[in-house]
């Protein structure tokens, strides 16, 4: 096969705001000239941008640069980026010399310039990767990647929390956070490309605006969006319990373009297992905190995160988890087994649980949670909710795929529209459904015809 010059295969593992760096690495490519080759077999150069957060991340990164590493010519450059490269860029140098270039999680802007180098012959090293410093703004290309009727904003980089399980300000840097203005800026545009919904990402969307002055803060940017014409929703991803003010909560309640959804890590529910973790906040003021969010928004779709099998973690502690989440209800949980990152802090912690008592807890909690959303999807049925439309159900004709405001892209459940009453509907459509069946995960309803 003959390589095409000026095309670039992209795999991007992981999270959307790893997702949203390779967006803007292609944007830099695409504004010389560079078009994406779904052949890799044919592109002059293959990116893979990786992730690191756990083992199962990395084992997922490293059989994708294997499998690149097999199909590239000798022509072909091929690029590791991202957590995985940021994290360990001198192994992975001698384990994959047919990779040509390693960047980091702060350079991946300089991937068109490192591109041409090695072209050229000029590169004195592989690898390229330095303290994390940068973020982009407006004013960077990004192509799009998601479907055209939906987008992720990333509001900060970098993390200055240090719980002691994670490895993501190790791999990601300081805190860095984007402008209100910036951000107001980049959503009118992605609007005025047909964009209805956009998500809020970053690593710790609580601190957003700590490193910047007055004004440039969480709150300010919910009151910002309300001006921008045309947008319909805004979802809040990882906003940490402890930061959950009164003014937050407040913001929530006043604002008609952010959906009343929220995505809150807490990762345990007992104070000890709290403070072994590094969280800034107690088992009491937690729930404190989540019943105001209850109380003030009756309609607030949760979603969260726990890690069972925590060092130390107790039977009885492990109870207590299990009683808070049949408690708390949460709408989506997403339950992780504790893996043991060289690293961290949490690596040298003594009482370390055996992958059987850990597998087991986590068997547990995924049994509760599962009950706990059998019981809240069934509440949903008779309610008339708006919805999204994303198109055509892949396993059939006869179904129409849409999520509501409780249902984030990708990682939640689903709205089937069964009849549609003869109408044809398109993707990034807003329109009303009657739900009237609940399964495990998904929904299904009827179109409601708008009256003339």
């Amino acid at each position: 096969m003959t390589m095409i010059e000026k095309t670039v295969h992209f795999t991007s593992l992981g999270c959307s705001k790893n997702l949203v760096d390779s967006q803007v690495m292609l944007g830099r490519l695409y504004d010389k000239g560079f078009r994406v080759e779904e052949n890799p077999e044919l592109a002059e150069a293959i990116i893979v941008n990786t992730c690191a957060f756990i083992e199962s991340a990395k084992d997922e990164s490293i059989q994708t640069i294997i499998k690149m590493a097999e199909i590239k010519s000798d022509e072909t450059a091929l690029v590791v980026s991202g957590c995985l490269a940021q994290r360990y860029p001198v192994e992975l140098e001698k384990e994959f010399p047919e990779v040509d270039l390693f960047i980091g999680t702060g350079e991946y802007h300089k991937v068109y310039q490192l591109l041409e180098a090695r072209k050229e012959g000029s590169l004195e090293k592989k690898s390229f990767v330095e303290i994390p410093k940068y973020i982009h703004t407006e004013f960077d290309s990004r192509v799009s990647t998601t479907p055209s009727y939906m987008a992720w904003l990333k509001v900060s980089e970098g993390c200055d929390r240090k719980c002691t399980f994670c490895i993501i300000p190790s791999l990601r840097g300081q805190l860095r956070s984007r402008s209100v203005e910036s951000l107001i800026v980049e959503t009118k545009r992605l609007i005025a490309q047909g964009v209805g919904e956009i998500n809020l990402i970053s690593q710790d969307l609580s601190s957003y605006g700590a490193d910047l002055g007055e004004d440039q803060n969480l709150v300010s940017l919910i009151e910002a969006f309300e001006s921008i014409e045309n947008l319909k929703w805004v979802r809040l991803f990882y906003h940490y319990p402890d930061e959950l003010s009164d003014e937050v909560i407040a913001a929530l309640k006043a604002s008609t373009k952010v959906v009343h959804y929220l995505d809150m890590p807490v990762q345990h529910i007992n104070t000890q297992i709290l403070k072994r973790m590094n969280r800034k906040i107690t088992s009491e003021k937690m729930k404190e905190r989540i019943a105001e969010l209850k109380k003030s928004l009756p309609d607030i779709v949760l979603r969260s995160s726990v890690i069972v099998g925590f060092p130390g973690e107790t039977p009885e502690q492990f109870l207590e988890l299990c009683k808070f989440v049949k408690e708390v209800q949460f709408d989506h949980l997403g339950v992780f087994k504790y893996s043991d990152e060289e690293g961290t802090p949490a690596y040298r912690l003594p009482d370390k649980n055996s992958q059987d008592v850990i597998d087991e807890r986590f068997d547990e909690i995924y049994k509760i949670q599962k009950q706990v959303v059998h019981q809240k999807n069934q509440s949903w049925v008779g309610k008339t909710v708006e919805v999204l439309v994303e198109g055509e159900h892949p396993e059939t004709e006869l179904l129409i795929s849409g999520r509501h405001y409780g249902q984030a892209p990708d990682i939640d459940g689903q709205v089937m529209i069964n009849d549609t009453h003869g109408h044809s509907l398109k993707s990034g459509d807003f329109i009303k459904v009657k739900i009237t069946e609940a399964f495990e995960y998904d929904l299904v309803g009827e179109y409601l015809v708008p009256s003339l």
